[in-house]
C-alpha cells in the first residue's frame, strides 16, 4: 500500500499525486494544517479519493474529518479533544514505541517515522532499518508496520514487516 502525505511547503497542490496513487491501493493524508484553503483541497482530494478507491484521513481537525467522510489521521495516536467516538482514527504518525502502541490501541495504521533521512526534518537522523524493525515488533505491528520518512522504492524494501508506506518526495 502507498499513501501520499500532502505538505504545504513542499507539494503546494497534491491533487496531481494522488492521481498518480495506484488505484484502490493506498490512500492520502491531508496534512495542510494551517493552509488557506485547507477544507476546499479536502473537498477535492476527498473527490479523487472516491474516484480511485483510496482512503482519505484528515490530520488533526476532525470536524473537516467528519464533513468529508473522511477517517482521522492522529498525532503520535492522540486523539483530538472533542472528537467523537464514532470517527475512527484510521491513520496515525509514530516516533517510537509507546506512540506505535498508542496508535494500535485506536486501531489506526501507525505510520512509524522517520524510518530514513527526509527533506521534510532536514538534519535528523532517520531510524534506519534494525531500528525502525525493533520498534514496529516492540510496538506491536512487527508484520503490519508503516513506514514513513525518505522513503522511496529501493529504501522501503529494507524494512523488515512493512506492510504500507507513505511518501511525499518519492510521488513528486
Amino acid at each position: 500500500m502507498l499513501w501520499l502525505f500532502t505538505d504545504a511547503r513542499r507539494l503546494a497542490d497534491p491533487l496531481a499525486a494522488a492521481m498518480a496513487l495506484p488505484r484502490g491501493l493506498g490512500g492520502v493524508v491531508l496534512r495542510h494544517d494551517a493552509a488557506p484553503g485547507r477544507a476546499a483541497l479536502g473537498r477535492a482530494l476527498a473527490g479523487v479519493c472516491r474516484a480511485r478507491g483510496l482512503a482519505l484521513a484528515v490530520a488533526g481537525d476532525w470536524r473537516l474529518a467528519a464533513a468529508l467522510r473522511a477517517g482521522l489521521h492522529l498525532r503520535g495516536g492522540r486523539r483530538p479533544a472533542g472528537a467523537p467516538r464514532w470517527l475512527r482514527g484510521l491513520t496515525s504518525s509514530a516516533h517510537g514505541v509507546a506512540e506505535v502502541r498508542r496508535a494500535r490501541r485506536q486501531g489506526a495504521l501507525a505510520f512509524l517515522s522517520p524510518a530514513f533521512a527526509t527533506a521534510s526534518h532536514p538534519g535528523a537522523a532517520g531510524l534506519g532499518p534494525c531500528r525502525w524493525g525493533l520498534a514496529a515488533r516492540r510496538g506491536g505491528v512487527a508484520n503490519a508496520a508503516a513506514a514513513l520518512g525518505g522513503i522511496d522504492g529501493r529504501r522501503v524494501r529494507r524494512l523488515p514487516g512493512c506492510a504500507a508506506a507513505g511518501a511525499l518526495g518519492a510521488l513528486v
